[in-house]
């Protein structure tokens, strides 16, 4: 008796989210050109960012194909771009590389989801996970970052494009269907 009472505790918060979200309405994303050959639903309350936000939020040689935030700049989507020797056959491989990598960026990393999705007769790489970053430097006390991601990768003749979805882990349960809802409308022809 005991252990079942224990097993319901557990099992309840997620039924509770289960059926929270059952009846979330949809998303209403905007559809969005990001370069000739591609579009994306972009949420309605997000916003691109200008260049000066762009650089902060993505310190990279390559500047984002678009980059999109919410009001509060705690939500992000952007869409990359770059050249790659891979082909869309070695998606099965392209899944383990791009997991151990992301293992390696991240003090902790639980998968969600790994695999190969189709999505508007396209083929994804697809990693969804939540990241947390510990500060170890001596002597801090800083409390760890705790990221949910939702990143979608594609190739088009030499080039990859990568989706990423980002937002507080502690957000999840409010925005992993709208980033689920974004990935799922992109079209790359």
């Amino acid at each position: 008796m005991m252990q079942a009472t224990r097993f319901l505790s557990r099992l309840a918060p997620l039924l509770f989210l289960m059926v929270l979200t059952a009846f979330v309405a949809p998303p209403k994303l905007r559809k969005t050109t990001i370069a000739k050959n591609l579009t994306v639903g972009v949420p309605d309350t997000f916003a691109p960012l200008p260049d000066d936000g762009i650089a902060a939020k993505f310190p990279a040689q390559r500047r984002p194909l678009g980059a999109f935030s919410n009001p509060s700049g705690r939500v992000d989507f952007s869409v990359t771009q770059k050249p790659t020797s891979f082909s869309n056959r070695d998606y099965a491989l392209l899944v383990k590389i791009y997991k151990a990598s992301i293992q390696n960026m991240y003090s902790k990393v639980q998968f969600l989801a790994e695999d190969i999705r189709t999505i508007n007769k396209r083929d994804f790489v697809v990693l969804e996970f939540v990241s947390t970053v510990n500060d170890t430097r001596r002597g801090s006390n800083m409390a760890p970052i705790r990221r949910y991601q939702l990143v979608q990768y594609a190739i088009e003749g030499d080039q990859q494009y990568i989706f990423t979805f980002t937002a507080p882990a502690d957000e999840q349960a409010q925005w992993q269907p709208t980033a689920q809802a974004v990935m799922e409308s992109v079209v790359l022809k």
